[in-house]
């Protein structure tokens, strides 16, 4: 149920604090330093690069270290600054940064998977390091031995990986669109579910612990929330990009959701509302308004001698509606649509316009997103994109 392209609602330009250049490849990872003014990247031209701030207030690297094969994913743990990185081969290798984040050592390297690595994350309070790769596998090992604990086989190659550190959860979304949950041992997993609500693969996940909901991000331009937690089944659609979703990341002091779109686009969206849940499509073979026949309906066509009409759909009351019946636009932003969408007449007469007023901040990165890492502590986001330039601290972002 994706929203009509609509024109974008008023963006705001975000104040940008520096930027980082110098990577002669796309930049697919990047982080921002805790208690640094720091940078970690990863890039396709195979260099893990450490940037610190000198005093001329650019930054430079402080480790320049090539690997054998390009990065495509890192995962950095600033409690033990173990640093794991993915690489375009199926090797995940681990480094540990020296204090002064002038020093990388390695520890080791292990084969996870046959082809390019997608996502790692590194589980602290299990020492464990869990990974998905483009031959459809997710793997864990041990972070201390190296040694492989487990795996299974996604439907599809995966690209969004989260893991609940308190019941041991795994969430794994992978191109067909789909999400699976497992649940994972020392050296067994088993599977729990699985759940699809996107018409495109799914590009990017983030978890919520505390209120223990899973956000979704699509090439189908939606995020979905899925609140698990609350055991009602509940699934809301965000509408507010006009691309692909391409990363997400939480604010849990503030309840604020961040997604980047490959249209450069940052949304902020304000968590902290009741939202609605869209309504499913009806089926009909004429208006459930005016009653007109839709034109694979032949034989009320014959009967009325009416010719028949497109079929639509009204996003708020989910019902089967003509051109006609439908002629006006709104946004429903307690439903996630933050862009103009096709509703029914008497839906559109409803609509207040408190119920118009928007959920979500729009702001314009002006490069090809591919990563977004947030710093909560000091409100800073960092983008990297596809224009191998990591766009450090915009400030202010996050202000609705």
């Amino acid at each position: 149920m994706a929203a009509e392209p609509q024109p974008k609602a008023l963006t705001r330009k975000p104040l940008l604090l520096n930027k980082v250049e110098g990577s002669q490849e796309v930049v697919n990872m990047a982080a921002i330093v805790p208690k640094e003014d720091g940078v970690i990247s990863v890039s396709e031209d195979r260099t893990v690069r450490v940037w610190l701030k000198r005093d001329s207030g650019q930054y430079w690297p402080s480790i320049y270290h090539a690997m054998p094969s390009p990065c495509s994913c890192m995962s950095f743990n600033p409690e033990t600054r173990r640093l794991s990185i993915g690489l375009d081969n199926g090797t995940i290798s681990e480094f540990i940064l020296s204090e002064d984040y002038n020093k990388m050592t390695l520890v080791k390297s292990y084969q996870a998977h046959q082809s390019r690595v997608i996502m790692i994350l590194f589980v602290l309070e299990m020492e464990w390091v869990l990974s998905t790769g483009q031959d459809k596998h997710f793997t864990w090992h041990c972070s201390e031995s190296g040694q492989r604990l487990g795996g299974y086989r996604t439907s599809a190659g995966a690209c969004g990986l989260q893991f609940d550190v308190e019941t041991r959860h795994v969430f794994v979304g992978d191109h067909s669109g789909q999400v699976t949950i497992l649940k994972l041992e020392q050296e067994s997993c088993s599977l729990v579910t699985t759940f699809k609500g996107h018409t495109g693969g799914v590009t990017a996940l983030c978890w919520d612990p505390i209120q223990r909901i899973l956000f979704s991000g699509s090439s189908d331009h939606s995020i979905i929330m899925w609140d698990i937690g609350g055991r009602k089944g509940t699934a809301i659609e965000l509408q507010g990009h006009n691309d692909k979703v391409q990363s997400l990341s939480y604010a849990h002091h503030t309840r604020q959701l961040i997604s980047c779109g490959a249209d450069g686009g940052i949304v902020v969206w304000n968590m902290d509302v009741e939202r609605q849940e869209t309504p499913e499509w009806l089926d009909s073979d004429s208006c459930q308004k005016c009653d007109q026949p839709f034109f694979w309906n032949f034989k009320q066509m014959w009967d009325s001698k009416k010719i028949g009409l497109r079929q639509h759909h009204c996003r708020k009351c989910g019902k089967a509606v003509c051109g006609k019946c439908s002629s006006k636009r709104s946004s429903i932003p307690l439903m996630g649509f933050e862009f103009e969408v096709r509703v029914c007449d008497s839906c559109h007469e409803s609509i207040t316009d408190e119920e118009r007023a928007p959920t979500a901040t729009f702001h314009d990165s002006k490069h090809n997103i591919v990563h977004v890492h947030f710093d909560a502590t000091r409100g800073w986001l960092l983008t990297s994109g596809t224009d191998k330039v990591i766009k450090v601290g915009v400030r202010n972002v996050l202000l609705l």
